[in-house]
């Protein structure tokens, strides 16, 4: 059975945001007394939600983190991406050879995803086709997320296939019927294999995996 739909994650899949925002908010956790190494840290967020981040800085801290400091990371890291964010090496050209139907499906709110998106000029590629946590209140690793992209997508999980870059989200896409593709580097290839992942390390790989079209 070929794939019907891709349905794509979008920091560390789409855009290179993951150290851009891990370097501020383990920075900002440090200043606040969190002593959060910032070795691994990249991939040990990956795909949470900033609440469940947030709530780690707490532990680490043993009180809750000061008014205002979601805020003040939202802005930095927005601040961040206009300047800073780039696109996935290989992402544009990869999308300009699929003819099937894809979508992002996001554990990030709207704008961001929207602001990520426009400043890689990927926007234009996924206009109407942007699906987030924050629109139906689950996060990774449930499956919810892709479950709703594929259902507004109009699919069955069995007919899509996902790609993400964290554990979180390959566990949820597993969990959901989904089968994946772990964009994984040397520290978290075996993790992911494990969970079901297919793993790939480029875009050149992953679009030899996707334009074969096959389960």
């Amino acid at each position: 059975m070929e794939y019907k739909c891709i349905i794509f994650d979008c920091d560390g899949v789409l855009v290179d945001s993951e150290a851009i925002s891990t370097t501020i908010l383990v920075n900002m956790a440090n200043s606040i007394g969190a002593n959060i190494e910032m070795e691994g840290a990249v991939d040990f967020f990956a795909g949470k939600s900033l609440g469940s981040c947030l709530a780690f800085i707490e532990s680490r801290i043993n009180r809750k983190i000061p008014d205002g400091f979601e805020q003040t990371f939202r802005k930095r890291t927005f601040e961040a991406f206009r300047t800073d964010l780039q696109p996935i090496d290989g992402i544009h050209s990869l999308l300009e050879k699929i003819t099937i139907p894809y979508c992002v499906a996001s554990s990030g709110p709207v704008d961001k995803i929207r602001l990520n998106l426009t400043t890689t000029d990927l926007i234009r590629k996924f206009e109407g086709n942007i699906f987030s946590s924050y629109d139906i209140g689950s996060w990774k690793p449930e499956p919810d997320i892709f479950l709703h992209a594929a259902e507004q997508m109009g699919f069955e999980a069995g007919e899509c296939v996902v790609i993400e870059d964290s554990l979180a989200g390959i566990i949820a896409a597993r969990t959901g019927g989904f089968e994946v593709f772990g964009f994984a580097n040397e520290k978290n290839r075996d993790i992911f294999a494990n969970e079901g992942a297919r793993v790939f390390s480029d875009m050149d790989t992953l679009g030899r995996y996707l334009l074969n079209n096959r389960h």
